[in-house]
């Protein structure tokens, strides 16, 4: 939803085509409404705090972050390239849910002064990195560091993973979404043997295995399907649950111990499944993943006045969270920037008192803030696109859509997909449980990450670029809601070879 103010007078100045967008339908959640969000512009202008010149180019986001813990401020200045010149827009992102009641004129008056945060350096902040593209960030080793220590973090909340997912359990395990998964497999099998092509060993995976529940399950479905219908599949399962936490594969094998000896436990990396299990090319029936795309590597990109501007962002710690968080862990607020690099390499070991070090690293991920700033695609020679897709491709793929459109890439869920193909039988499938935007022009209304669950990141996966890049690779994709929860943002995607 968007409005533009026009033709506002203020003594010899006339202000034209401040744009204000309204991206959410959160009419009484939101703290901030627009109708506060003008008047509040309109008195700084009054007062000299913003000026005509930067009104006129002025761009407000209104947002609505449904996760509690994220990455932004509750008012964000984005910045083009590190400074505003010439017709530029002037962008300000406001997160209505997170804004104080009462607070709103105060909070935009802090962010636009200074108006261009390049030129004159924030001094309430900790840095922990230079602007990069959010794949390279240094959130995502606080991810990777949650997930090699994962037992560590339950171990301090006294709550498994699943306990911060919405509603508390996690939608793979749903037992009828197992059991149509496991009906369409068993399907697939049957038709595979009544014309002589069913292997003599039915290779199936699951990339992303958590605690191991749903292949438990859908095991245990399968082996009484199977034996109902007397076809004697199941002793031909070969069933490959992969992960690159070697912790959690260990903590896996609770789950199947009465289906072990089917089962093989891999060290795997989501990004590249084909390179571990490039003597099973071809040879799988089923993979599966639920809730592993929204955790891979991202980055985030604008389209814009017919170009591609990367979002370029800056990790940082506020100046009152460093010192509250240094008082806590006993050391100097000046050591926050090695402390943190310490605790990506080694974890909370990275204090003498290892339990400081967990306060540390929680403290640290519920303050991590970053800086914004849109880099254009033209000033980025090394800047590159996820495999299967280019800038020539992106810019086709955009060119019907809607001006100032902000979406993620997908970039290691588009990897990670793209590694996988090679490895499903000519019969075989993909289905992948995740929140999917499946249209590019949703990108426009809701908010789709990157948050914070816990210790890790999550984003929505653009299933509208998996489908482009799929297609190119001879492959079919499709998308259904899943209907096993009310109210679940979870959608299926299935994908096979196209005929």
């Amino acid at each position: 939803m968007l409005a533009r103010a026009r033709g506002l007078s203020f003594g010899s100045n006339t202000v034209r085509n401040m744009i204000l967008r309204l991206n959410h339908t959160k009419r009484d959640s939101a703290v901030a409404t627009a109708n506060e969000v003008v008047v509040s512009l309109l008195s700084l202008l009054e007062e000299g705090h913003l000026k005509p010149a930067e009104f006129a180019r002025l761009q407000v986001q209104l947002d609505w972050l449904q996760y509690k813990q994220n990455f932004r401020e509750a008012i964000l200045i984005v910045q083009n390239g590190g400074q505003l010149t010439g017709g530029q827009l002037f962008e300000i992102r406001i997160d209505s849910r997170q804004v104080a009641p009462g607070s709103l004129h105060d909070a935009l008056q802090k962010a636009v002064q200074p108006a261009i945060p390049e030129a004159n350096p924030v001094s309430d902040r900790i840095y922990l990195e230079d602007f990069k593209s959010f794949r390279s960030s240094i959130a995502w080793e606080f991810n990777r560091l949650y997930w090699q220590r994962l037992k560590d973090w339950e171990q301090v909340t006294g709550k498994g993973y699943e306990q911060a997912l919405p509603g508390g359990q996690s939608d793979g395990h749903r037992p009828e979404a197992i059991a149509d998964s496991v009906e369409n497999v068993w399907t697939l099998l049957k038709d595979l043997d009544t014309r002589n092509q069913l292997p003599s060993e039915v290779f199936a995976l699951e990339i992303g295995v958590g605690m191991g529940t749903r292949v438990g399950l859908w095991l245990d479905r399968f082996r009484t399907l199977d034996q109902g219908h007397g076809t004697n599949y199941y002793p031909r399962l070969r069933f490959l649950l992969g992960d690159y936490s070697l912790s959690t594969l260990d903590r896996s094998r609770a789950a199947v111990e009465n289906h072990i000896d089917l089962c093989s436990f891999i060290a795997l990396d989501a990004l590249d499944p084909i390179k571990t299990l490039s003597f099973l090319r071809h040879k799988i029936l089923y993979v599966h993943s639920t809730n592993t795309y929204d955790n891979l590597p991202d980055d985030e990109v604008v389209w814009r006045d017919g170009r591609i501007y990367w979002v370029h962002v800056r990790s940082y710690v506020s100046a009152a969270d460093a010192v509250r968080i240094a008082a806590a862990c006993n050391f100097p607020v000046a050591d926050i920037p090695k402390t943190v690099k310490r605790l990506l390499e080694v974890g909370a070991e990275a204090l003498p008192d290892r339990d400081k070090g967990m306060i540390f690293w929680m403290e640290i991920w519920k303050a991590l803030r970053r800086e914004e700033r849109l880099v254009n695609t033209l000033d980025l020679p090394d800047a590159t696109f996820p495999a299967g897709l280019s800038i020539a491709h992106m810019e086709d793929i955009l060119k019907n859509s809607p001006n100032d459109l902000r979406f993620q890439l997908s970039s290691g869920a588009l990897e990670s997909f793209r590694n996988t193909l090679p490895l499903l039988h000519p019969r075989g499938f993909l289905q992948v449980q995740d929140i999917f935007v499946t249209d590019l022009n949703d990108y426009r209304m809701g908010f789709h990450g990157p948050g914070k669950l816990d210790g890790s990141i999550v984003n929505a996966v653009n299933g509208a670029l998996l489908r482009e890049v799929a297609e190119r690779s001879g492959y079919d994709v499709h998308f259904a809601p899943f209907a096993y929860r009310t109210g679940s943002k979870t959608s299926i995607m299935h994908t096979t070879r196209r005929e």
